[in-house]
């Protein structure tokens, strides 16, 4: 099986992008508190993330709480988690699959085809993945960047842009280019296996019309005779 270096390459970005993305989706630096204004208490930060909200006073003291009430979540928090759920699932299916089209490993036996169309599989699932990531982190970033310019929102109430947030940007984008990898090798290999056995009606076209120097031949023995 030839391009193996391209599918070690789209698996290793797979698993990054994947741990990545479990990575952003248990961080609690999703929002964190903005000093702007007269909020100038900078010995106490706060850091909101889908499953909790954390406190740290004098970067000496961190006091974190998990939200008591599911129902009383904003439908934005709860929608972002369901997705980031849907992402680290997809992730794991996929490296999972991955593994099974490797060269290296058993689980189709030695069939070409069925190990380059699992790693195709693998390769539209990580993309699917980052497709996963990048909406709740664009919704995210786009509902803090409107209330920090929004007049109308105490300042008490702006957040800023936390590193979770870029943790899921440069996830999406190691998934987009491990599942771009995955899905080339694929295409590459489908035209390898077509330029190795070509099409049967070709093939008739060219044996079934008999050679010149036959019929000549025949012509001549025929007068002779």
């Amino acid at each position: 099986m030839a391009f193996y270096p391209l599918q070690i390459t789209g698996l290793v970005l797979g698993f990054l992008g994947m741990v990545g993305t479990l990575a952003t989706t248990l961080l609690p630096q999703w929002r964190i508190s903005a000093f702007i204004g007269s909020n100038i208490i900078v010995f106490e930060r706060l850091w909101e993330g889908l499953w909790m909200n954390c406190i740290r006073q004098a970067k000496v003291r961190l006091q974190c709480k998990f939200y008591s009430s599911l129902l009383a979540l904003p439908p934005a928090l709860e929608a972002a988690r369901a997705l980031m759920c849907v992402a680290v699932a997809l992730s794991l299916i996929a490296l999972i699959i991955g593994i099974c089209g490797m060269k290296k490993i058993q689980c189709t036996g030695s069939n070409e085809r069925a190990k380059a169309y699992l790693l195709g599989t693998s390769g539209v699932l990580f993309i699917l993945t980052g497709i996963f990531v990048l909406i709740p982190v664009c919704w995210t970033a786009n509902i803090i960047i409107r209330d920090f310019y929004n007049p109308a929102v105490h300042v008490g109430q702006k957040r800023e842009l936390g590193a979770a947030l870029f943790l899921g940007w440069a996830s999406t984008a190691v998934l987009f280019i491990g599942g771009g990898l995955l899905c080339g090798y694929c295409c590459c290999n489908r035209k390898k296996q077509g330029h190795r056995h070509p099409a049967p009606g070709r093939c008739v076209s060219h044996t079934d019309k008999p050679p010149r120097n036959v019929t000549v031949l025949n012509r001549a023995s025929t007068s002779y005779v």
